[in-house]
């Protein structure tokens, strides 16, 4: 009877290990099959956050307001420019980006169809079987390649709204009478593409209802969550 059982502890063993083995050899959902981590002598292009802050009035109508936007952009990059893992950056500025315009839209259009298809309540498209494959083409992005010298790029996206003292009150006042009523929303995304093949090698995404980019602190953990599990240069 006992060596029946130490068979089973050993059976049971060799399963919970060939488990872990396979979890540690599946592909992470947040990179391109194939893709593990940047060359270390690799460059990264930074490029300026396509952000927009929103203030939420008593009625619930978003209206954007343009210096908590730049408050928040500073705040963003600062947080950026803090993080290790970014390391080997090279960055270009506002006036610059708008000769690539198209390029900037298309990856817009390709983030938000991951987005959509990808994220953890997306609807999942079955020819991508869970895999992270979306491109913008390497002919699209030879420009910004060729322009910055950089062999990866990072887009940023992000969307915030803070209840209004406003829309605090009603939230206060429907509380009491049973309802719940939501305040702001913090979305975004960050993607780093490979400029030399297009692909869209890692990919997260935020949807929650915290965070505030308008102060510094609050920005920097925006930032942390948001390149959570980043692909470094080794």
């Amino acid at each position: 009877m006992p060596k029946v059982k130490s068979l089973q502890i050993l059976v049971l063993a060799a399963a919970l290990l060939a488990g872990a083995a396979h979890a540690a050899d599946a592909p992470s959902r947040y990179l391109a099959p194939g893709f593990t981590a940047r060359p270390v002598a690799s460059r990264l292009l930074v490029l300026p956050a396509d952000m927009e802050l929103f203030s939420i009035s008593a009625g619930g109508i978003t209206e954007p307001r343009a210096d908590w936007t730049e408050a928040g952009q500073k705040n963003f990059k600062a947080a950026l420019v803090a993080r290790p893992e970014l390391a080997n950056r090279v960055e270009i500025g506002e006036k610059e980006l708008d000769d690539f315009a198209e390029v900037v839209a298309l990856h817009r259009a390709v983030a938000e169809a991951v987005w959509v298809h990808h994220a953890d309540n997306g609807t999942k498209l079955p020819t991508k079987d869970g895999r992270l494959d979306w491109s913008l083409g390497a002919g699209a992005v030879a420009a910004l390649r060729e322009k910055t010298g950089a062999d990866y790029a990072l887009f940023t996206w992000v969307r915030d709204s803070y209840a209004s003292n406003e829309r605090k009150a009603v939230m206060i006042g429907m509380l009491l009478l049973g309802s719940v009523t939501f305040g702001g929303n913090q979305a975004a995304y960050a993607s780093l593409v490979d400029l030399k093949t297009g692909r869209v090698v890692w990919f997260r995404d935020l949807d929650r209802m915290w965070g505030d980019l308008r102060e510094a602190k609050p920005a920097a953990e925006t930032v942390e969550a948001l390149l959570k599990g980043f692909p470094e240069a080794k």
